[in-house]
């Protein structure tokens, strides 16, 4: 009660430091008047001045008020927009490594215009991070005009660039960017052989846009390159097909957590089928040689019992699609790992791929805390406020609105099933698009948005239906969803990207209605037509209460309930928002109230009764929903500790290779690791404090020959007196020096250091995709460890570290026996650096196996709307031929291992670039 009270006196620590920052917005006010008289060259000459400035000792905060002004007055020359003073606070937010908590239609995009031209004055680069590829061309091209008149390059980087275009790229001022392709790039660098091959360079500053999207519901799931192993079709089939045949009792299934076990009767059932079959060693599923049975049984437990068509993924050209559960899109050519996809096509009876193992990971959390500031922008921050802070030291901030809401949010509708339910929704939608009121409803899956389809068709409802098998068109359908009358359902609108203006959007009904119209007075009189019918059309929606969102259930995040929310009340447009509910939710059947709650519901409520909205209830399901988001903050936190231990590895190791890179010769490191192995070698055999009977001379020298390829007397250097280990030691790495030297002498000299390089840089890849594919393997098994009253992240690292030092002994190994027992021709040419890999890239979530790669499709709207740089245009293929003639691109630098930029979807190598 006294916080309370003191709270309405002095306002709450957020409001204090929003009005803290008021005296900064007045300076950059009161500096409108003089630099509106500038012209262009004289506003643009400001750039060099403040990079003079910074040079001469200035910092960013003494430039930021003249930096916001500037800004400020070219977006109004290049826009015709001005930043409110309420959009000045975003961007000092920004500036100062924060988040920005502002509303849906409050301009995010344009405040990142402030923060990004100050922090671009250093030439160290600032990175824009967008959920989807769409969002990245168009905030670059749409923001770009105020940095390029400005004097700042901009960059964006979306799949299927060179890799010359990439670094361009990278090394413009400000780069727009989605969050995977930067992991992606990070990830891929650090498998390159040669430094000049990389495209990125060094973190400076980035802005994440939509950060809570990003930094907590993306940051479940590592970022994964990946590589084909052995073919295994046959087992997924034959496994999967004895799977279907288990009576759900055979199983144990827990939807909250995401897993499925079999029961002791489902395990010897299990048993005597595979036994059957053929597929088992022995008789007990358990033992040792069954390890991989048992895996292909459980992820075609899960594939059959957890994942359902229509919801977590859609069957394509004979292909399983996967669906992004926070966006509703298709996720085209991602997979989940560790076998789960092929039990999934095994499930639904497409061709299985191969799997693939691991070559390098990320999880967002490491990859982003590796930039020195970092900031972000997002209408839904501060129920995971405590989660930013404690993950990535970031504060929330929230900004108010430029005009107050005035939206209302009504209470929760109840109803006893899915069905009384859906019928109730489809008559609310007929009555108020009947009165002309815009509908948006939100859904949760594809299956829901098509059976409430099914329902307004009964109705004589007319609407759209914005899910993953239409998302090509979704930025139309999503721009003109606030005309009068128009029922729009979308399942998911978090990041879309494209406001919901109320009487349509201007731009893309001219874009729509005139595309084959040419330029001249008859055009024009049409678009002044479509301005008027919206200015008329804005009117009607805004008489008939404005955007209506009406929600078909609570998401188990408050945060994408607020996001739909938000769509509406834009800009001080009125709106308002109601969520209908059922005891079938998921959420409520998995998450909510307890049994006595939910029998009385039934019992008292009629088929097709709608129960009288209630505070008391709309709060049990936020508490419900608190528990779950609890519950993935737990999981997102034991992500990052176990990916904490692999990350100071990958730092270790990936440093290690830089240095390599970057060293004219490693000459030095070679010598020390040989001397290091010769050393580790006679250590086996002749213990510290032994006697010379006791050391084990002839598994010395098998080693020795193995090794180093040397045949040395061991027997008759124990002979000597006063025979010492230090003497083998000394010996030993004599013969192997003498050893490599006649190697060395047999080359050009100039061949030998990038012999070296590329040995070294082989081995070590090596050594840390396996180090890799163990640790996968130590992290399913560590929990375990519980059982014997463990902690299993403590296990983890001790074994872990463990790991670690033996693969850098192997590294030694490995290096001084290749170098020694290769034989190396005279060539006067150094060998060519090799091709990366053939890979995949997935964005896969550990725990639940499920791919959370949300800017997959991006691309298809901007080939959609006709945004593609001219070096991604597609192509048609030229007729075919022989030799590089035939070839279209043969002038432009294309990394081997790109996309073809002919849309065939094959590498350029073997595709246009094939020799």
């Amino acid at each position: 009660m006294l916080a309370g009270l003191a709270k309405s006196i002095f306002g709450s620590s957020n409001d204090r430091y929003v009005k803290s920052l008021g005296k900064t917005v007045d300076a950059v006010n009161a500096l409108e008047s003089s630099f509106e008289p500038l012209s262009d060259d004289e506003l643009r000459g400001k750039t060099q001045e403040f990079r003079d400035r910074l040079e001469a000792g200035e910092t960013l905060d003494d430039l930021l008020p003249e930096a916001f002004a500037t800004v400020r007055e070219a977006a109004k020359r290049t826009l015709g927009q001005r930043h409110y003073d309420v959009q000045l606070i975003g961007g000092i937010v920004l500036h100062r490594g924060e988040i920005a908590e502002m509303r849906t239609g409050e301009g995010k995009t344009l405040v990142a215009t402030l923060a990004c031209y100050l922090n671009a004055l250093e030439g160290k680069g600032v990175h824009v991070v967008t959920v989807n590829d769409y969002l990245a061309r168009r905030d670059c091209d749409w923001m770009g005009q105020v940095y390029r008149f400005l004097g700042l390059t901009t960059g964006v980087i979306v799949p299927n660039l060179s890799d010359q275009d990439r670094r361009d790229a990278y090394a413009a001022d400000i780069t727009y960017a989605t969050n995977n392709e930067l992991g992606f790039d990070y990830l891929r660098d650090n498998m390159k052989y040669d430094r000049a091959q990389m495209v990125q360079r060094p973190f400076n500053f980035t802005i994440v846009d939509e950060v809570d999207s990003i930094l907590i519901d993306e940051a479940r799931t590592p970022l994964i390159i990946s590589g084909p192993t052995d073919d295994k079709s046959d087992m997924y089939v034959s496994v999967d097909a004895l799977v279907k045949q288990l009576d759900e009792e055979d199983y144990d299934k827990d939807e909250k957590q995401r897993t499925v076990l079999l029961t002791e009767d489902g395990q010897e059932k299990v048993e005597r089928m595979l036994e059957d079959a053929g597929l088992l060693e022995g008789s007990n599923l358990y033992d040792f040689e069954n390890t991989q049975a048992v895996h292909h049984v459980q992820q075609a437990l899960k594939a059959n019992a957890l994942f359902k068509r229509d919801t977590d993924y859609i069957v394509k050209d004979g292909k399983i699609i996967i669906i992004d559960e926070f966006t509703g899109r298709m996720m085209d050519g991602r997979r989940w790992s560790d076998g789960l996809h092929q039990a999934v096509e095994a499930k639904e009876g497409v061709k299985i791929e191969p799997e693939n193992q691991t070559l390098a990971s990320v999880t967002f959390q490491n990859y982003f805390r590796m930039y020195p500031k970092i900031s972000g922008m997002t209408g839904t921050a501060a129920t995971e406020a405590g989660e930013f802070y404690e993950i990535y030291k970031l504060n929330v901030v929230e900004i108010p609105t430029n005009l107050p809401v005035q939206r209302i949010d009504e209470e929760d509708t109840f109803y006893k099933n899915t069905q009384d339910k859906f019928a109730g929704i489809a008559r609310t939608i007929k009555e108020h698009s009947d009165r002309g009121q815009p509908v948006l409803v939100g859904t949760v899956s594809i299956e829901k948005s098509e059976l409430l389809s099914e329902f307004l068709e009964k109705e004589g409802v007319a609407h759209s239906v914005l899910n993953a098998r239409q998302h090509e068109s979704e930025a139309h359908i999503v721009a003109q969803a606030g005309r009068p009358g128009m029922v729009t359902i979308a399942t998911n609108m978090a990041g879309r990207g494209t406001d919901i203006q109320l009487g349509g959007n201007v731009e893309f009904r001219v874009g729509d209605e005139l595309a084959e119209m040419p330029e001249g007075p008859e055009r024009d009189a049409a678009i002044e037509r479509i301005k008027a019918e919206v200015a008329e059309e804005r009117r009607l929606v805004r008489e008939a209460g404005g955007l209506f969102v009406l929600a078909t259930e609570r998401h188990e995040s408050r945060r994408i309930d607020n996001q739909l929310r938000g769509r509406s009340g834009r800009q001080g447009d009125p709106g308002l928002s109601r969520f209908y509910l059922s005891l079938d939710d998921d959420l409520l059947r998995i998450f909510g109230p307890d049994t006595l709650f939910a029998k009385m519901l039934r019992s008292n409520l009629d088929d097709g009764e709608a129960l009288p909205p209630s505070k008391w209830m709309s709060k049990a399901i936020e508490t419900a929903q608190k528990k779950v988001e609890a519950r993935n903050y737990d999981q997102r936190k034991q992500v990052v500790e176990y990916d904490d231990v692999m990350n100071d590895q990958r730092k270790v190791i990936y440093e290690q290779r830089s240095e390599i890179m970057d060293a004219d010769t490693v000459g030095d490191v070679v010598v020390d690791m040989r001397a290091e192995t010769v050393n580790a070698l006679v250590g086996e055999a002749c213990p510290p404090g032994s006697y010379p009977e006791q050391w084990n001379i002839a598994g010395l020298k098998e080693r020795m020959i193995d090794v180093l390829g040397i045949d040395a007397p061991l027997k008759d250097w124990v002979e000597e007196d006063a025979v010492e280990p230090e003497m083998f030691e000394h010996r030993l790495g004599e013969l192997a020096d003498a050893l490599v030297q006649e190697k060395v002498d047999q080359v050009e000299p100039e061949m030998w250091p990038r012999i070296e390089k590329s040995i070294l840089l082989k081995t070590l890849d090596h050594h840390w995709k396996e180090h890799l594919a163990t640790l996968d393997a130590l992290r399913q098994v560590v929990f375990l460890r519980a059982y014997a009253q463990k902690q299993p992240i403590n296990e983890y690292k001790q074994e872990a570290f463990q790991l670690f030092e033996r693969m850098l002994t192997n590294i030694r190994e490995d290096v001084t026996r290749t170098i020694a027992t290769s034989q190396f021709e005279a060539r006067p040419v150094p060998p060519p650096l090799p091709d990366l890999p053939d890979f995949l890239t997935t964005h896969i979530d550990p725990l639940t196996g499920e791919d959370n790669s949300a800017d997959a499709d991006g691309s298809l709207f901007a080939i959609e709307q006709g945004n593609l740089p001219p070096f991604q245009s597609p192509q048609p293929d030229p007729t075919p031929g022989d030799g590089v003639r035939d070839n279209p691109y043969a002038g432009r630098e294309i990394a081997r291992n790109a996309p073809c930029p002919c849309g065939s979807g094959r590498k350029y190598k073997h595709c246009h670039g094939a020799l």
